[in-house]
């Protein structure tokens, strides 16, 4: 039979390993997640460039467009394209 003060540093070990092995997991996850819908943006924005240069059409890619493009998808793209051709 195991002490109960060796049973107790054990389990006191494990919650201690779990809180500092799984606390900084959400924020890393929720980071990445961040970094993938901006690639992604990032990608729509190549590709509205891409077919746009056939009508003289251009949006640049950088943190601010390739943010909203990525966080919004395909309506921040419309949205844009919109400002783009509209307002600016």
């Amino acid at each position: 039979m195991m002490d109960p003060v060796i049973l107790i540093s054990i389990l006191v070990g494990l919650v201690v390993v779990l809180l500092v092995v799984g606390a900084p997991l959400k924020p890393v996850r929720f980071l990445g997640n961040i970094a993938v819908k901006l690639v992604i943006g990032a990608l729509m924005l190549f590709f509205v460039n891409a077919f746009g240069s056939f009508i003289d059409f251009h949006i640049p890619i950088n943190g601010v467009t390739a943010a909203v493009s990525g966080i919004l998808g395909v309506p921040g793209v419309v949205l844009l394209i919109v400002v783009k051709q509209f307002i600016i």
